[in-house]
């Protein structure tokens, strides 16, 4: 992502001396660190959340020698049409009047990004952000503007809220008290940042946003610099959890930032974290989740409360790892 130039002030010898700083880095590394949160060479895939078959259809694109905007739009689309998955896409929960509306966003390596927000009974969200980004003039869609964007693109329509999502609903508004719970099914948003062959990153955020949400309320996901940032000379970083907060931090592009001075992934969404908690009297009553990852493959992430994970795919393997938290248990 270009918009910024992080060299442009110091020429190709400062990304030069900055690429060697991290390879060295990197070399000094132990074997037992490099199989933790470091990938000195190659492709990787991280995602908010234990999301197994979205990092293993990432993976296999950029296996493939795909794009990582490739790979993070086909990795995000395994979710969105998971109907078992409750916070995004089909099978989504409905907001409080009982409709099922997504919102997402995609960023690549040379800063064009595109979202929808309130788009509904369309499955894929991201492929239409996509289609946003690179078939109009804009950034984002929204409601019916977007809904008829994607049906004139080709893309089929239906109806999202499955019997099981409708059933509870119908089962909520019997007391309609709006009472979000942390970690709800230990699953939420899906934000994934993938680095390709090239060295490029690209990142996509979807979800179909809080259960049982004000009608027309969007969160942080589809919000470029909040819930997802990437800037292809630094890095790229997403978030989870209570939207509201990410989007007053705009979260994601502070972390990519932080990075951008010098801080690690990890430092950067501990910082991230802690932005949020210092602005935020019961902060204990929510949960945030940022994951990011820099031009080296070193990736990070932090949150409020334990029960946060996220699911990593490189050389070194498939794996689920717990992110550290503020409040540990």
């Amino acid at each position: 992502m270009d918009r910024r130039k992080f060299i442009k002030n110091g020429g190709l010898g400062g990304a030069a001396l900055m690429g060697g700083a991290w390879a060295a880095s990197c070399a000094d590394k132990t074997s037992e660190e490099k199989a933790g949160n470091i990938t000195p060479t190659g492709s990787l895939v991280i995602a908010t959340w234990n999301v197994p078959n979205a990092t293993a259809k990432a993976y296999e694109v950029l296996k493939g020698k795909g794009s990582a905007l490739d790979a993070v739009e086909q990795g995000v689309m395994m979710e969105e049409a998971d109907v078992n998955n409750q916070s995004v896409g089909k099978g989504g929960r409905p907001d409080r009047d009982g409709n099922v509306t997504l919102d997402a966003c995609i960023m690549d390596k040379d800063s064009r990004c595109g979202a929808v927000v309130y788009l509904q009974n369309i499955v894929h969200a991201v492929s239409v952000a996509r289609k946003v980004m690179e078939d109009t003039p804009h950034v984002m869609l929204a409601g019916e503007g977007a809904r008829k964007f994607a049906l004139e693109k080709g893309f089929p329509e239906e109806d999202l809220l499955t019997d099981k999502s409708r059933q509870e609903w119908l089962e909520w508004k019997k007391t309609s008290k709006y009472d979000p719970v942390i970690n709800i099914e230990n699953h939420d948003t899906i934000g994934m940042l993938a680095i390709d062959s090239n060295g490029d990153i690209a990142g996509a955020c979807t979800t179909s946003g809080m259960a049982y949400k004000m009608a027309g309320r969007v969160g942080d996901s589809p919000i470029i610099g909040a819930g997802l940032f990437v800037d292809n000379e630094i890095g790229g970083a997403t978030a989870t959890g209570m939207g509201e907060e990410v989007v007053r931090t705009v979260g994601s592009f502070l972390i990519v930032e932080l990075m951008r001075q010098g801080k690690s992934p990890q430092e950067a969404c501990e910082e991230g974290v802690r932005r949020i908690i210092a602005k935020k009297e019961n902060f204990r009553d929510i949960q945030i989740g940022f994951i990011a990852v820099n031009k080296a493959g070193e990736t990070g992430a932090y949150c409020i409360h334990p029960g946060f994970s996220y699911r990593k795919y490189s050389e070194a393997g498939h794996e689920d790892i717990p992110a550290p938290s503020y409040l540990q248990s």
